[in-house]
C-alpha cells in the first residue's frame, strides 16, 4: 500500500467527527466533491470501508472507528515533532506551571528573561497537568512543587516550600504561630488537592470562608488582608523544582542559567541539580 498522506488522514478526520460531508467541507475550506472522492480513494487504499453512507446519514463501521483513533494519535504526534523542532530552533524557552506554584520565583525567571540581564526570553502556560505539557511538547520546562519522586525527569532543585495553612483573617486559629496536620485535615473546607482554578480565586474562596489549602509558604507576597498564612507541621515537605526531559535538555539549560542567577538573589543558597 502506497503511505498515506497527512492531508488525507485530516479529511477523514473532519467528516468521521462531523458525520457530515458538507459541513467538514466547510470545515476544511473546500468544497464537498473533491472531499467525497477523497475519502472514497482513502478507503480504496486501507482496504475496507470507513464509513456509511445513506441518503439520511453518515457513520463510522468498525474499521473506521478504530482508524480514526488511530488518525487523531497521528496527526496530534506530526503536530508535537513540529513544535519541539520549532523551539529547538528558537530561543525562548516556555515553562509549565500550575496557577499558584513558585509565585516568587516564576515572575522573577519571567523579569530576567524580559530585561536580558541574565539569560533567555520566557513564555508560560498555566495547566494542571505539567508532565503532560513537557511531553506533547507545549513546554520546555515545568516549574512544579515536588512531593513524590518522578521518574524519567531531570531536575533542579530551586529550594524547599515550607507548607502553610490559608485561613480567613477573622478566623479562630488565623493568630496561632502553627496547626498541626491532623488541626487542619478537620477544619471545614478543607482540601487535600489544591482545586483546579486559578490563584485569585482560590484566595478569594478562602477569605469567605468556602475553602481552606496548605499551599507554599511564598504565596504570602499575594495575599491581601482578608487571608492569613499559617505555617503547617506535619504536613509531608515539598521541593519547588525545575523539571524537563531528558529530549529537552538544551532549552532547559538555556533557563536553568537563568534561574541560578535568580535564585542566588532570591535565597543565600545556590540551587543544585538532581537527576532522577
Amino acid at each position: 500500500m502506497n503511505q498515506l498522506e497527512t492531508r488525507e488522514l485530516a479529511y477523514f478526520v473532519a467528516v468521521a467527527e462531523t458525520l457530515h460531508f458538507s459541513q467538514a467541507a466547510e470545515h476544511l475550506g473546500i468544497t464537498q466533491p473533491p472531499l467525497s472522492r477523497a475519502i472514497a480513494h482513502l478507503e480504496r487504499r486501507v482496504g475496507v470501508p470507513l464509513l456509511e453512507r445513506t441518503t439520511r446519514q453518515v457513520s463510522l463501521t468498525a474499521a473506521g472507528e478504530v482508524f480514526l483513533a488511530e488518525c487523531r494519535t497521528i496527526l496530534a504526534a506530526i503536530d508535537t515533532a513540529v513544535r519541539k523542532a520549532r523551539k529547538a530552533a528558537g530561543q525562548r524557552v516556555t515553562i509549565a506551571t500550575r496557577p499558584a506554584s513558585g509565585p516568587g520565583v516564576l515572575p522573577a525567571l519571567l523579569a530576567a528573561g524580559a530585561d536580558g540581564t541574565d539569560g533567555v526570553l520566557t513564555d508560560v502556560v498555566f495547566t494542571y497537568d505539567e508532565i503532560g505539557a513537557l511531553r506533547d511538547g507545549t513546554a520546555d520546562v515545568a516549574l512544579m512543587c515536588q512531593t513524590v519522586a518522578t521518574p524519567g525527569l531531570e531536575l533542579m532543585e530551586l529550594g524547599p516550600e515550607e507548607p502553610v495553612v490559608l485561613l480567613p483573617a477573622d478566623h479562630v486559629l488565623a493568630e496561632r504561630p502553627f496547626l498541626t496536620l491532623a488541626e487542619v485535615e478537620a477544619l471545614p473546607g478543607y482540601a487535600a488537592q489544591l482545586p483546579n482554578e486559578a490563584l485569585d480565586i482560590m484566595v478569594d474562596r478562602v477569605a469567605l470562608g468556602q475553602l481552606v489549602i496548605v499551599i507554599g509558604e511564598s504565596i504570602r507576597d499575594r495575599l491581601g488582608k482578608s487571608v492569613r498564612a499559617v505555617p503547617v507541621h506535619g504536613y509531608p515537605p515539598t521541593q519547588l523544582v525545575l523539571a524537563w526531559l531528558p529530549e529537552g535538555r538544551s532549552a532547559a539549560t538555556r533557563l536553568t542559567a537563568t534561574a541560578h542567577a535568580v535564585m542566588e538573589r532570591l535565597t543565600p543558597r545556590p540551587p543544585t541539580l538532581a537527576k532522577q
